[in-house]
């Protein structure tokens, strides 16, 4: 079966049942954190569950879940179909992302050290660059907030299978809110399918996860979907650090 391949068929606009439901019990977390937290924002990784998270927040347009601020990290080394989803996103919606990049002294220290693809040398180099170029913009962006929304799913692995929907993330000092923890992969293609949501055209290429270009690869089909990043690391839990294990539960 293909990742998000047109092979997928079904009738455009008409959601099942069993999937309307999941978007009622998403829609209403969504809510009671804007009630709850006030100030929530949505950190879009770009993924097929960003598609998701992304229409169910902008596609309501002039509604209360609107209020939620939309932001994406560029890290530099991204696939040019990822910069080329940006901008798709940004005419579906008629809105524009908020872009956060990383601190320009900070990525030329690391790199003059290091070297440009420095990350492969060991596991402390990945992290150090992972750590420059997504975790101090995401720290900036959710710096003041009440709440961030993420895409992570339980079937993604075995970290994120004991994630709560709702959380308190020590690490960035605010609540971290899952609305898709309970969906399927299926799901969410066929959310994306039905709605026909722009989405990344690397993921019909054998691309489950995409992250930046030098370390996402495509993996074979019954491959573990995580196992393209990173690859060449031997550690089983393969996080670029958004979502450390510092809480009960699961934070990303």
């Amino acid at each position: 079966m293909r990742i998000g391949g047109p092979s997928y068929s079904c009738s455009m606009f008409e959601l099942s049942k069993p999937l309307e439901a999941r978007v009622r019990a998403s829609v209403s977390q969504l809510e009671s954190a804007l009630t709850e937290f006030k100030n929530v924002c949505y950190a879009n990784s770009l993924g097929p569950e960003s598609m998701v998270l992304t229409d169910l927040i902008w596609g309501a347009q002039t509604g209360a879940l609107s209020a939620i601020e939309i932001f994406s990290i560029d890290t530099g080394r991204l696939y040019p179909e990822t910069y080329e989803l940006i901008e798709r996103v940004q005419q579906h919606y008629g809105r524009a992302l908020r872009i956060y990049y990383p601190q320009a002294a900070e990525l030329e220290g690391w790199v003059g050290e290091n070297g440009i693809n420095g990350f492969r040398d060991g596991i402390d180099q990945r992290r150090g660059c992972c750590a420059i170029r997504k975790v101090e913009p995401f720290r900036r962006a959710v710096s003041g907030r009440g709440a961030w929304v993420t895409g992570i799913r339980r079937a993604q692995s075995a970290g994120r299978a004991m994630a709560a929907p709702v959380a308190w993330d020590g690490e960035y000092g605010l609540h971290k809110v899952s609305p898709l923890l309970e969906w399927t992969e299926k799901e969410v293609w066929e959310y994306i399918r039905r709605k026909r949501l722009p989405y990344n055209t690397l993921h019909d290429k054998g691309f489950p996860s995409i992250g930046c270009a030098p370390c996402t690869r495509a993996v074979h089909p019954g491959q573990d979907p995580r196992s393209g990043r990173w690859w060449w690391e031997r550690s089983e839990s393969r996080e670029c650090g958004l979502h450390p294990r510092t809480q009960a539960g699961f934070s990303k």
